[in-house]
């Protein structure tokens, strides 16, 4: 699962790359700026971890599509708020939700893997319609819409440049 040479791992691996650069891009936006190489890696490695999702074999369209198109709209949101907008006005804001929703979508796949994969959190529960995943996933959810909505209220206070 963790061998870069296979899509499997190429995916697994940038997504684990995606959620170790969200803490900071984060942690930055809780403080009013951009950490620039992190955003970049972030920015990068989320796009690319919900576009090699794609390319996985599937039967059909399954809800990992459609959480993977989500985040895909979010980065291309962020990127093009950050990057064509250069954070002016209403897309520092934009950034700063888009950034700190696509980080959660990734730490929610994290998540719903860690309860397929792990013997046992598995165990809690087989089939992810049981309490304890229901729980965790519930925890997550209130983590990040507290940062989403912190970082919406922060990062449009203090104007720092993304260069």
């Amino acid at each position: 699962m963790f061998d870069p040479m296979t899509l499997v791992g190429f995916h697994t691996w940038l997504s684990l790359v995606a959620i170790v650069a969200g803490f900071p891009v984060t942690t930055g936006l809780l403080k009013g700026h951009t950490k620039p190489g992190w955003t970049g890696v972030f920015l990068s490695t989320a796009f690319a971890t919900s576009a090699t999702g794609f390319a996985l074999p599937a039967p059909g369209l399954l809800p990992s599509h459609i959480v993977g198109a989500i985040s895909l709209l979010l980065i291309v949101a962020a990127g093009f708020a950050l990057y064509a907008k250069l954070l002016e006005g209403v897309w520092r804001r934009i950034y700063a939700i888009a950034a700190v929703l696509a980080f959660y979508l990734l730490v929610f796949v994290l998540v719903a893997q860690l309860f397929l994969k792990v013997p046992a959190l598995h165990a809690l529960a087989p089939t992810g319609s049981e309490p304890p995943f229901a729980i965790a996933q519930g925890i997550v959810l209130v983590v990040f819409a507290i940062l989403t909505w912190q970082a919406a209220r922060r990062f449009t206070r203090v104007w720092h440049p993304v260069h």
